[in-house]
């Protein structure tokens, strides 16, 4: 895979065999960050639990204390005065069997975020096979099935992200912009880190956090020393 100049340039002033503090490698990500856009900084864990076991799955959600930069779009599965208040919190598009339909006929996906009421789920489910791959399949645990829509769209809108461990065991995060700075990058970082180890199965042996890297949309990844984080 061949590799921009900017990106060649930055890997060199990042030491390969070194574990950062994490104050250190956000500062350094943000000096890395060149492209003419403003890039987001992504964590990437990679947890010492087996995903294949459902009490060693890792998920949640939080609400980043800088929020993640990006404006998020958020559609509602409501009906009558739920529907109302989703729209009044902020929801970018509201419906039922109408949203479904154009979920399934139009291929519409102009939305980050979806919202359901309990009593609409079974409506949902029937677009599993879409949303889920897209990992924009409601979900309680992610408070993203609510009675409390106007709650849930606020928290949405502020910067509330899920993390959950994909297929090899490594939570893939956006923890920000590059123009937030370090020391808001950090908030946002320990906020998530925090949760992440809060949220330890019970039946998880051994090293918990086995590596830990931040790195931009563009740039090379730099490895944050984890045992730091786990002290």
């Amino acid at each position: 895979m061949h590799k921009g100049k900017k990106y060649v340039d930055s890997a060199k002033t990042i030491d390969r065999s070194k574990l950062y503090d994490p104050a250190e490698a956000l500062a350094t990500v943000v000096s890395t960050a060149k492209a003419k856009f403003d890039e987001t900084i992504e964590l990437h864990v990679k947890l010492g639990v087996d995903s294949r076991h459902a009490d060693q799955q890792v998920r949640g959600a939080i609400v980043l204390p800088h929020g993640t930069g990006k404006n998020v779009r958020v559609a509602v599965f409501a009906k009558g005065a739920k529907a109302d208040e989703a729209l009044a919190a902020g929801a970018d598009i509201v419906g039922a069997e109408d949203l479904m339909e154009r979920i399934q006929k139009e291929n519409f996906f102009e939305f980050d975020v979806v919202i359901a009421t309990p009593d609409m789920m079974g409506l949902v489910g029937r677009l599993g096979r879409v949303l889920g791959p897209k990992g924009l399949m409601p979900n309680p645990k992610a408070g993203t099935v609510s009675m409390d829509v106007a709650k849930a769209v606020q928290e949405s809108k502020a910067g509330k992200i899920e993390y959950r461990l994909d297929k090899t065991n490594i939570i893939h995060c956006p923890i920000g912009k590059a123009s937030f700075g370090a020391e808001k990058l950090q908030d946002n970082f320990d906020a998530l880190m925090g949760a992440i180890i809060k949220a330890k199965p019970a039946a998880a042996k051994g090293q918990y956090v086995r590596s830990c890297v931040v790195a931009s949309t563009m740039g090379p990844g730099v490895k944050v020393n984890a045992a730091k984080l786990m002290a």
